[in-house]
């Protein structure tokens, strides 16, 4: 009668080991199958738009590095996140109790670089079809560089403020041996969602209505102008086509992204997401990091240089002398 007992532990020989939670074989298989194929998904994707933007001079824009950014953030869930959460999936941990910490950390940190990229990009957009004549000298690739960094440095010193108390002792609030449970107070629940959820909804959702407000008249203006009369006109039309359809490309982007997370601040909201070692946390987190498969889903479908990097790539031509000179767009 003990032996089936053993069985449920994560550590059978350990006395103070924690119960594994039991499924069917089956749905048990076909659960690590399916997340299996979307963490190898998310991670080839994503390598395919880094290696695209950086290899290619022609995608070194800075409307592009800042989804370089976001690539990389994304590319890092799949690499290191997702097969981490892998393993937590029947409730044991095995990695230790540092590597716990460093779990919940890097995926603070993975979230708010996405998040902070999420906002440079509306910045970004919002510039480029409200304020198009400053465009240039506003939005520079030293200055958006700078941005990129500030963004990555935030959101390293935020993961390590949440977590700065079981980043000193961190079996602080396992109750089992095996677990890998993280418990964050209430200022530091209060200033995650204010930072990471409610101020950059309310600054994307402002300047992504004055987009589309713009983004409209624009079009209406284009379409009652259909006859142009010149080439300059003609190109000047082409260039404010190309920048609404990108503002359109990363709304879409954007509004996937917040679909993906608000789940998890909701019930952050009504005071259930405390304890991070909840197998409802679980869920929700996998939903947040299925965003970093849909982003370069999204690119591939709507933007045209995506689709021709990647066959460059796969047919080798980037190793090629000049490859990187090649036309992509």
């Amino acid at each position: 009668m003990e032996a089936p007992e053993e069985d449920e532990l994560c550590f059978p020989h350990i006395n103070t080991s924690c119960r594994r939670t039991t499924a069917p074989y089956l749905e048990t298989m076909l659960t690590y199958t399916v997340l299996s194929c979307i963490t190898i998904l998310t991670v080839i994707l994503n390598l395919l738009v880094i290696i695209s933007i950086s290899h290619f001079k022609q995608l070194h824009t800075t409307t592009n590095l800042l989804l370089l950014s976001l690539a990389v953030a994304d590319f890092l869930v799949g690499l290191l996140q997702m097969p981490l959460l892998l393993l937590h999936n029947q409730g044991c941990w095995f990695l230790g109790d540092i590597m716990c910490v460093v779990h919940y950390f890097l995926a603070a940190h993975v979230v708010s670089v996405s998040v902070g990229s999420m906002v440079l990009i509306s910045v970004d957009r919002y510039i480029a079809i409200c304020n198009p004549m400053f465009y240039t000298t506003r939005v520079t690739l030293t200055r958006v560089k700078l941005s990129v960094c500030l963004c990555w440095i935030c959101s390293s010193v935020h993961g390590s403020w949440i977590f700065r108390d079981v980043l000193k002792q961190p079996d602080m609030y396992n109750t089992c041996y095996g677990s890998c449970v993280v418990v964050v107070g209430f200022a530091e629940g209060l200033v995650d969602m204010l930072a990471m959820f409610l101020g950059p909804i309310l600054v994307i959702s402002v300047l992504y209505l004055r987009v589309f407000v713009v983004a409209v008249s624009q079009a209406r203006a284009m379409r009652s102008n259909i006859a142009v009369v010149t080439v300059e006109r003609s190109q000047t039309v082409k260039a404010m086509k190309s920048e609404i359809k990108a503002a359109r490309t990363l709304g879409i982007v954007l509004v996937v992204f917040l679909l993906c997370t608000c789940p998890y601040y909701c019930f952050a909201a009504a005071a259930e997401a405390t304890s991070l070692g909840a197998s409802y946390l679980v869920i929700m987190l996998w939903l947040i990091y299925l965003n970093s498969t849909f982003n370069p889903v999204i690119y591939v479908f709507f933007y045209p240089w995506v689709r021709k990097t990647i066959k460059h790539i796969f047919t080798l031509q980037i190793l090629q002398p000049g490859s990187c000179e090649l036309s992509v767009t």
